[in-house]
């Protein structure tokens, strides 16, 4: 005899963060956006994600990367959830609840990784068992990022970054990551960006054999030397300490460092997990930046988990 199937009464998705290990930016398109060739990599720094069924559509979030995040229809999470209803006919509304440990306005991807988690959370919870593509393509439309995290790993994006194709990567890798009190904004950091590379010629990007040699070979001093962003030179423009925080993450002794995304975060690869623990130590007893956090790569992408504890909703 067959059991009906259970409804859920609610969904919990954990989803990472991401670093760009390479990010490469070619000439703006006439839509404003930028070519990109980029090499993804998920680590383990996570933003969890709970959906139920609600009278009216709402958000809350919390956790200690909160302040600032916006609780309303302009929150990507929210966004998501409403693109994939509207695509599938389903006017069942839910209140989804973001606890938040990703960093903020950091180049991590933390509000991508949110609109992923919603997207896994809400197909599981009305029960629509979409395809992996058919989520992509509804990721897609929400943010360059977002379909990348649906299955992180290790990955390389081109167009704005939504178009991924799988890299042969091997190894685990040991990430510090040299977190700011300030933001930068995206946009700001690409128009700093045009405007140092003006007069130049800007070609079109593509992966660099480098990169993709030293993915191959699993060695973390290989990767570190590969470690590039196009994007790098205007966020220390924009904000020059980057630069000094930088420079003393390799003077501790990471074997590479590039600034993650847009910035303002800083990611360290260091050599193996000993030497992680060294560099995060050496970089906050010297003053060097206030906070950091240590994380390996590469990670699952956004996965639904057992609500092992309670979860506070609003009323």
């Amino acid at each position: 005899m067959t059991s009906a199937a259970v409804t859920p009464s609610s969904v919990t998705v954990r989803v990472p963060a991401k670093v760009n290990l390479e990010l490469l930016v070619g000439p703006p398109r006439e839509d404003g956006y930028h070519p990109l060739a980029t090499v993804y990599q998920a680590v383990t720094l996570f933003d969890e994600v709970t959906v139920r069924t609600a009278a009216e559509w709402s958000i809350s979030v919390v956790g200690p990367q909160s302040v600032g995040v916006p609780a309303d229809d302009t929150n990507l999470a929210a966004r998501a959830a409403r693109r994939l209803a509207a695509a599938n006919g389903v006017v069942q509304p839910v209140h989804l609840r973001v606890r938040k440990e990703i960093p903020v306005a950091g180049g991590m991807a933390g509000g991508s990784a949110d609109a992923a988690a919603a997207l896994v959370a809400c197909d599981q919870l009305w029960g629509l068992s979409l395809s992996r593509p058919a989520l992509e393509k509804i990721a897609a439309d929400v943010g360059s990022d977002v379909p990348f995290l649906l299955s992180g790993g290790t990955a390389m994006g081109s167009g704005r970054g939504e178009v991924l194709a799988p890299v042969l990567a091997k190894g685990t890798y040991h990430w510090v990551f040299a977190l700011s009190e300030k933001g930068l904004s995206t946009p700001a950091v690409y128009a700093e960006c045009d405007r140092l590379r003006s007069g130049r010629p800007v070609h079109q990007p593509s992966p660099s054999p480098e990169m993709m040699t030293a993915l191959r070979s699993g060695n973390a001093r290989a990767l570190g030397e590969a470690l590039s962003n196009d994007l790098q030179a205007a966020a220390i423009s924009l904000m020059p300490e980057i630069g000094d925080v930088l420079d003393a993450g390799l003077e501790f002794g990471a074997v590479g460092g590039v600034v993650s995304g847009s910035g303002p975060t800083v990611a360290f690869l260091a050599e193996d997990h000993e030497s992680a623990l060294d560099l995060a130590v050496s970089l906050t007893a010297s003053g060097a930046v206030q906070d950091v956090r240590r994380a390996t790569g590469p990670a699952h992408g956004a996965h639904v988990v057992p609500t092992s504890r309670p979860v506070s909703w609003p009323t």
